[in-house]
């Protein structure tokens, strides 16, 4: 005796299922698509905007008061339209990023944020920002001390150098604890190829050169 199995519904339901997870792999593709094209936009938008400012803060220069360093010190505001603070470069890691203000899923998706709370360029203390792993602060994997991190802002240009690299726990909030001189902490989730949310914090500590 033959047993007859319909496997009409079967058919049914496997075709369902790979229609279904070609659309999801559509829309997640789209997605990030759409999740780079707009970070790339508003990196070069922001840089175009910072540095028409910049150019803007040169002609005005002379009315502004120097330090004895020569560095502007004047009246701009250090947070600027939208958000910005300025950009950081490390030549070495070819790492160019726009910084704005705060560290939501929206910043940091489009740049590295100032971390709220934390002294900003040019004021003594200790100036946090940070980054995703997977984007903007992916090349800090490779980043060593006494390389040399520019932040550009209308307050003129200021150069730290990298002192120490650490890994932390989440907990760990001391590494963002003011200081009387001028340092700046780098933070991102760490191991930088750990798939899912990641269990630790890379710290990177520089201190300001002249």
């Amino acid at each position: 005796m033959k047993l007859i199995v319909d496997k009409s519904g079967i058919n049914r339901f496997l075709k369902w299922m790979q229609r279904t997870l070609a659309a999801t792999s559509v829309l997640l593709l789209g997605w990030c698509l759409f999740v780079l094209a707009d970070s790339w936009v508003f990196q070069k938008q922001e840089s175009a905007q910072l540095n028409l400012l910049l150019a803007a803060h040169a002609e005005a220069v002379g009315t502004f008061p120097k330090a004895a360093s020569g560095e502007v010190t004047g009246r701009w505001p250090p947070v600027m339209a939208r958000g910005l603070i300025g950009r950081m470069d490390i030549p070495r890691l070819h790492l160019t990023a726009m910084v704005v203000e705060g560290t939501s899923s929206s910043a940091l998706r489009r740049a590295i944020g100032h971390i709220s709370g934390t002294s900003l360029p040019g004021v003594p203390g200790n100036i946090g920002i940070s980054g995703h792993r997977d984007t903007f602060f992916r090349p800090l994997r490779h980043i060593r001390e006494n390389d040399i991190i520019t932040l550009t802002t209308l307050t003129g240009e200021h150069h730290y150098r990298v002192v120490s690299i650490r890994i932390v726990a989440p907990t760990d909030i001391e590494v963002l604890e003011q200081t009387t001189s001028e340092v700046l902490t780098l933070v991102t989730c760490y191991p930088f190829y750990f798939v899912g949310s990641a269990p630790d914090r890379f710290i990177v500590r520089a201190e300001r050169v002249s």
